[in-house]
């Protein structure tokens, strides 16, 4: 029997219906609201590539079930900016952080719940802010120095 829950994605109220409470958020993310910038990779909370916000914290949606999360605030890579204007968004662009690109939404939604709470964070705080998160292709410096070029944006306010 399926069960209806009511989900607040990217600040809209969502009514879905799932065979099962259990279902990862990932997937119902991606295949009941086509929001396909959270990625699946791992599937077992060791990657980061499928990180969102839930109330603002970062939360690992392969391994979130999704009825733990009705009612409550989620935002994905694609409710972070509606035209890429994020301040991390653009660093990350300026800063030519990706180069497979497969990580980085989950590793730009690290960053923002980081720089949401820390304007100015230092390099040890962006690496334990970062640390769940895999890079297979190695770009580790450049996305420090792209949250170091978000921060200062923020802090600027731009």
């Amino acid at each position: 029997m399926a069960t209806s829950l009511t989900l607040n994605v990217n600040g809209k109220s969502r009514l879905i219906s799932v065979d099962d409470p259990d279902t990862p958020l990932l997937w119902v993310l991606r295949e009941n609201l086509g929001l396909t910038g959270t990625k699946y990779s791992c599937g077992i909370a060791q990657c980061g590539a499928c990180m969102v916000h839930v109330n603002g914290e970062p939360a690992l949606s392969c391994i979130t079930q999704v009825s733990q999360v009705a009612g409550k605030k989620i935002t994905t890579i694609e409710g972070l900016s509606r035209d890429g204007g994020h301040p991390l968004q653009k660093a990350w662009i300026a800063e030519e952080v990706s180069q497979c690109g497969y990580c980085q939404p989950g590793q730009i939604m690290s960053a923002a719940a980081l720089l949401a709470k820390n304007k100015n964070p230092s390099d040890a705080e962006i690496e334990q802010a970062m640390a769940r998160h895999i890079c297979t292709c190695g770009t580790y410096n450049r996305i420090r120095k792209a949250i170091h070029a978000a921060a200062a944006m923020t802090r600027k306010g731009a």
